[in-house]
């Protein structure tokens, strides 16, 4: 059974492990400033790496969280200069805020969702309909997203309902704030299951995969980028160029994610 305590732990553990939290007071206006949904970071601080090797500009500052979380940041006067989201639900959030340039606005990437057991775990499931998640799980709880906001947290939900299996393991979720906080459950033998991207589960060899959740079962699985509106440094545009260049491709396709590169104004 996954505490409280332990959930706070892990929260604490995975924000220290991410980029630092962004402090808008410490924010100096010629710093390229990125908002990235978590599920990016092993991909996008590759990818920035080499941007910095090859342009020669400062390493931009990426703070990485829930799409939901950078979202609102942004609403509530985040000053950063670009956002790339998880889902078109929370890049179409701040679109509708009027806080996006419209014309920058791409959709970048494609993934998938997974579930995860620990390495050594020996669980068995065939995603199919009818599935009994619930019944694996026994008295132990799935590591998700929130099921409400975090987006690989709605996708695993729209999936498990999908297959007819929300009903019987409902009650045995354990929701976090993140999709890498849900894995972090799982890689540390906090929870036997969990559902992430197929990134996540890439990145982490703590955990291995069970079963891919079938593509039919969920909403596309889109990471939408734009400049947002209130950003004056060139570089917002220039780094952006080159996540949708030959550059970052190999980075990409490296971590597991299918490029997509194409404009996209709205879901």
């Amino acid at each position: 059974m996954i505490k409280r305590r332990t959930m706070l732990g892990l929260g604490l553990a995975f924000a220290m492990s991410m980029a630092p939290a962004f402090d808008a007071a410490q924010a100096q206006t010629k710093d390229l400033v990125i908002f990235a949904a978590a599920s990016m970071k092993n991909a996008l601080d590759e990818a920035a790496a080499n941007w910095v090797k090859e342009s020669g500009r400062p390493a931009p500052k990426i703070s990485y969280a829930a799409s939901n979380t950078l979202a609102k940041q942004i609403e509530s006067g985040a000053p950063a200069d670009l956002f790339v989201s998880a889902d078109l639900d929370w890049m179409d959030y701040v679109a509708g805020k009027n806080l996006i340039k419209p014309d920058t606005r791409v959709s970048l990437l494609a993934n998938r969702i997974v579930l995860v057991a620990g390495k050594d775990s020996t669980a068995k499931l065939d995603l199919k309909p009818g599935v009994d998640v619930a019944a694996v799980l026994g008295s132990d709880r799935l590591a998700m997203g929130n099921v409400d906001s975090v987006p690989a947290g709605k996708y695993g939900k729209a999936a498990l309902e999908k297959l007819g299996a929300w009903d019987k393991v409902k009650d045995k979720i354990a929701q976090a704030d993140n999709v890498r906080a849900a894995l972090l459950l799982v890689s540390r033998g906090e929870a036997p299951l969990g559902i992430v991207y197929a990134t996540d589960a890439a990145a982490d060899p703590q955990v291995k995969v069970v079963a891919t959740f079938p593509e039919d079962s969920h909403p596309p699985i889109v990471y939408p980028v734009a400049v947002l509106k209130d950003s004056a440094n060139p570089d917002a545009q220039a780094f952006l160029t080159y996540l949708r260049g030959a550059g970052a491709k190999p980075v990409f396709e490296k971590q597991g994610f299918t490029v997509l590169n194409k404009a996209a104004s709205s879901s």
